[in-house]
């Protein structure tokens, strides 16, 4: 296996191992509290826009005083709102790079408190009457990169080399995806792409629900993107190393981390070390952390938090 895979699923491993080894605590239930009122300003991720969305209404339902500024434009742009105080909280479909932690730690003295808020996968999705079965990750790579670091032997660019015949072959295959300040753009390049570089034909969206819309109103088209915006109108694909071990993208083999493309999503927020949050900022993590929160989760069809990782979760913004 490449280099660059072989260390994303080990950290990813090493990652669910820790959260799924012991027996699991029911989340506690969220509990209003008296005084909680105040803006809150969010900047960052696409993939976790719908459920922001989600979290800020029902928590809204309890504080009818809060008000929130959701701006969706990317997991890149988390990080420099964060750290120059234009955003409160960075929803992150991505790890954060060291570059940006250093930037944060520059201008901050700390580095950024990051948490587990959610699970999901990024998908490969065709149209939903695609009769194709399945792919494997070295086809994946000769689909959508230039470089093909992942092994492939030769470019995958039109239906009949993956067996599909159509009335007009050879038929190509339509490429989109996200654009290059999405976490899911990066993520993918180092999962999909061993860090090789994109196609040209590749067509960048504004956000997952695009990617989605475009493969399932477009002739002969594939698109990764995040699980969560699955429509009616596409299929995810099962992956594999192999065609004989393809595997279907599932509650659980996200959270055994048989699917490959599994990943967390985040809420990054400044915290100074051994000072409390403010209250407004607690209560909505805490929230997020709680029951009614994952219920959200699921709600928006991503996968909630094993229960004892947000229970260590929650202790990080107490």
């Amino acid at each position: 296996m490449n280099l660059f895979r072989s260390a994303s699923k080990w950290l990813f491993a090493v990652a669910f191992a820790s959260v799924f080894s012991t027996h699991a605590q029911q989340p506690p239930d969220y509990e209003r509290q008296p005084g909680v009122a105040g803006n809150i300003t969010s900047v960052g991720s696409d993939t976790l826009a719908n459920l922001m969305a989600l979290w800020s209404q029902e928590f809204k339902t309890l504080y009818p005083q809060v008000k929130f500024q959701v701006q969706a434009s990317g997991s890149s742009t988390a990080p420099p709102a964060l750290t120059e105080g234009t955003a409160t909280l960075g929803p992150m479909s991505r790890e954060l790079k060291p570059s940006e932690i250093r930037e944060f730690v520059r201008t901050h003295g700390y580095p950024p408190l990051v948490l587990r808020v959610a699970m999901d996968a990024i998908a490969i999705f065709v149209e939903r009457r695609n009769p194709l079965p399945g792919l494997t990750l070295q086809q994946i790579d000769a689909i959508f990169s230039e470089t093909r670091f992942c092994g492939g032997p030769k470019p995958l660019t039109n239906w009949s080399q993956l067996g599909i015949a159509t009335d007009n072959d050879p038929a190509p295959i339509r490429l989109f995806g996200r654009n290059s300040v999405s976490g899911t753009y990066g993520l993918f390049k180092i999962m999909a792409l061993c860090d090789g570089d994109f196609r040209s034909t590749v067509n960048e969206q504004p956000g997952s629900a695009s990617v989605v819309l475009s493969v399932a109103s477009s002739q002969g088209a594939m698109g990764y993107a995040a699980y969560g915006y699955k429509t009616a109108g596409v299929r995810a694909l099962p992956i594999g190393e192999t065609s004989d071990d393809l595997v279907p993208l599932t509650l659980e083999t996200v959270r055994n981390e048989t699917y490959p493309f599994a990943r967390f999503l985040y809420l990054v927020v400044n915290k100074p070390p051994s000072q409390p949050l403010p209250t407004l900022e607690r209560e909505f993590l805490r929230f997020v952390l709680s029951r009614q929160g994952q219920q959200q989760v699921e709600r928006d069809g991503y996968f909630p938090v094993r229960n004892d990782m947000l229970m260590r979760q929650r202790r990080l913004i107490e």
